[in-house]
């Protein structure tokens, strides 16, 4: 078990094994969640969740939409490509 201290100006220092073992830099940003037990901190993503529908539009194709049809067929290709690849 690793331990750390809190400082006078309420900092911590994460141990360099664990930065180092979770690719942490200088400049990470942590969420910071209570929990019951204690603190849990987590990287901030990088960008906030988003929803479908407000960022479809940017999604712009030339041409028709593929068919549900054409979509599964293409989707059932790649996979046997990927299957085929990975031997």
């Amino acid at each position: 078990m690793i331990t750390t201290r809190l400082s006078s100006k309420g900092q911590i220092i994460i141990p360099k094994s664990v930065r180092e073992a979770r690719k942490w830099q200088t400049g990470q940003e942590l969420m910071v969640v209570e929990t019951v037990d204690g603190i849990l901190l987590t990287p901030k993503q990088a960008f906030a969740p988003t929803i479908l529908d407000h960022v479809a539009g940017c999604l712009h194709t030339e041409g028709l939409s593929k068919t549900d049809t054409e979509i599964e067929l293409a989707m059932k290709a790649a996979a046997r490509r990927a299957w085929h690849d990975s031997d």
